[in-house]
């Protein structure tokens, strides 16, 4: 069965990539309405059907898939869903919708980095019709039966992000904004890979998310975070410590700029949780090399930004 974070709220583990304990998408049960918040890819649409039906209901009962970007772990997998899901429509933010309209860029960026790993990683990210398609902007609020979510924008991973927040509840479901803490781990890492890291606009991000005053955060990678406070206040020290780390190592070359974030990462995690393999785990979700780029352009682009301006 899927885990039961909060009443009417479940996770369902994806086993992406044969993975236990890494990507999670969640059931969210209004009573007359039921809500996907994450689709995942479509190499795991079996999990969220499956998991649909554990609970009881079929996915003819779905209304509402929530996306909180557009990442192929997050959303690849919202147009297949719509095939099984004939009430459903997708809401994702402004400038994420284009990308499930028609995702050409989207799939052709994942193909120059997976390469012939893409449909075994992801499988077929099909198009979201336009007419299926729901924008939301910020502070909007979707009534899921006797349910509601309201989007809050939350940049600093992605530009395209949405964390949704249930009020009535307290939960927010954080997507990658909230970080990646494995079966709550005392440790809380940013996924940091290309194009839109922003560390400034991510603290700030951070700073919108305490401002709720939030019960439990339901991140994607992965489940039900009971300690709010800590948890943001951990993922925001990470951040600043990694942003002062990426100054210090300005002119390496890429290769050395993972091997270091590696290293680094790897014995701040070992110090908190005294294990290796927890190590090897957050490793797993989302390769060093991939998070060292996204801090390099960051760094890149925050250091051209005064020239720019001037």
């Amino acid at each position: 069965m899927p885990y039961l974070e909060s009443p009417g709220v479940h996770r369902v583990d994806l086993v992406w990539n044969g993975l236990s304990g890494q990507v999670a998408a969640y059931l969210l049960d209004g009573g007359d309405a039921l809500a996907v918040v994450e689709t995942g890819p479509t190499s795991t649409l079996p999990a969220v059907l499956r998991a649909i039906r554990e609970i009881g209901r079929v996915p003819e009962d779905v209304t509402h898939l929530l996306v909180t970007h557009v990442h192929l772990d997050h959303a690849g997998g919202a147009g297949a869903l719509l095939r099984h899901t004939p009430r459903a429509r997708v809401y994702v933010h402004p400038r994420g919708a284009p990308h499930l309209a028609n995702p050409s860029r989207l799939i052709s960026s994942a193909t120059q980095l997976y390469g012939d790993q893409m449909d075994t990683l992801w499988g077929e990210m099909a198009p979201v019709p336009e007419d299926r398609l729901v924008v939301l902007h910020d502070e909007d609020e979707v009534e899921i039966g006797t349910r509601r979510l309201r989007a809050v924008d939350t940049p600093g991973h992605a530009v395209h992000h949405h964390a949704y927040h249930d009020p009535d509840a307290g939960l927010v479901f954080t997507g990658d904004v909230g970080g990646i803490r494995l079966e709550r781990m005392p440790y809380v890492s940013a996924p940091t890979p290309p194009p839109d890291i922003d560390l400034g606009a991510w603290q700030a991000s951070l700073a919108r998310l305490r401002a709720l005053k939030p019960l439990i955060l339901l991140p994607t990678h992965f489940g039900g975070v009971i300690d709010p406070e800590w948890h943001l206040d951990d993922l925001s020290r990470r951040l600043e410590g990694w942003g002062r780390w990426m100054a210090e190592q300005a002119g390496a070359d890429s290769a050395a700029l993972a091997a270091a974030l590696a290293g680094r990462a790897t014995a701040d995690i070992v110090a908190a949780t005294g294990s290796e393999a927890a190590a090897r785990a957050y490793e797993r979700a989302v390769p060093y090399p991939m998070m060292a780029a996204g801090l390099e352009r960051w760094w890149t682009k925050r250091q051209r930004a005064p020239a720019a301006g001037g």
